[in-house]
């Protein structure tokens, strides 16, 4: 069993808890992930490690509320715990010897793509982040970037925080400025990666993307996270999560992302009326 020993609500949809698990935490590094059960009869759930405390023992997710798991995770409370919770898993961040990176974040993927921005400036590199979100209320970590970014470019669809417009609009314009990066490492959702990838190309610049796919054991055994890259099947959980940019086939990535939308929606709705039923029963 693993402990939280701490729990912060990011925004409305976003969740950030810190877990007891020090053989994880003693081995973990940036762009790695974990799987973990919330109890003896729940799914196994992929989550990124957004950070890590050698010192205390502790491995801090950060989860979206979009399905039955983690809405049963995000009632559990400091002091609770958690099954089972396993890693690291996957490969790391390549952060070494590089000279100046650009690290784009779009929603929640800022969760993944923080510390990749962090171990590179703990490296020495110069860091440019452009963090992206739809509106004020959805933001996270704005804090956390602005201490391991050398520059800090923040964007958002209706302009109600930093700048308005998309995250490709500010990479364009960093690189139009004549920023000559190592490379672009870019986290979020398909189709933000798809179109900075795009951009990339444009003046090939070398782009690294953090994929997410449905995943089960995350061994390589299921299946489940396949994806094609470079015309050639690769699996999420072994071979990644992190890919060439410019050789994902981000069109048929997209199109299985989807097959499960609907599922998850009627999963979350019934746990979340077995939670009010349970309250309103000790009323």
């Amino acid at each position: 069993m693993y402990k939280i020993v701490k729990k912060e609500v990011l925004n409305p949809t976003v969740t950030k808890m810190d877990i007891e698990a020090p053989f994880v935490a003693k081995k973990a590094q940036p762009g790695q992930f974990i799987i973990l059960r919330v109890d003896e009869n729940g799914e196994r759930v992929p989550l990124t490690v957004a950070d890590y405390n050698r010192e205390a023992g502790t491995v801090t997710i950060i989860f979206q509320v979009v399905g039955a798991s983690t809405e049963k995770l995000n009632h559990k409370e400091e002091g609770d715990y958690i099954c089972d919770f396993v890693g690291p898993l996957g490969k790391a961040t390549d952060i070494e010897n590089k000279k100046k990176v650009c690290v784009v974040g779009g929603g929640v993927g800022c969760a993944i793509a923080y510390p990749v921005a962090k171990g590179l400036m703990e490296k020495g590199c110069e860091v440019h982040s452009v963090i992206g979100f739809r509106t004020k209320d959805l933001v996270i970590l704005e804090e956390d970037f602005d201490k391991v970014s050398t520059k800090c470019v923040k964007m958002s669809d209706d302009g109600t925080w930093g700048e308005k417009g998309l995250v490709t609009d500010a990479l364009r314009k960093l690189i139009e400025e004549g920023n000559e990066y190592d490379e672009v490492i870019c986290i979020g959702p398909l189709m933000m990666m798809k179109f900075v990838c795009l951009l990339t190309k444009e003046y090939n610049v070398k782009t690294i993307v953090s994929m997410n796919p449905v995943m089960v054991d995350g061994t390589g055994m299921c299946g489940g996270c396949r994806l094609t890259v470079g015309g050639k099947v690769k699996f999420a959980c072994v071979d990644g999560p992190e890919f060439d940019g410019h050789l994902v086939d981000f069109d048929e990535a997209i199109k299985r992302s989807g097959t499960y939308k609907d599922f998850e929606k009627g999963e979350r709705e019934k746990t979340c009326n077995l939670y009010k039923k349970e309250v309103e029963g000790n009323a």
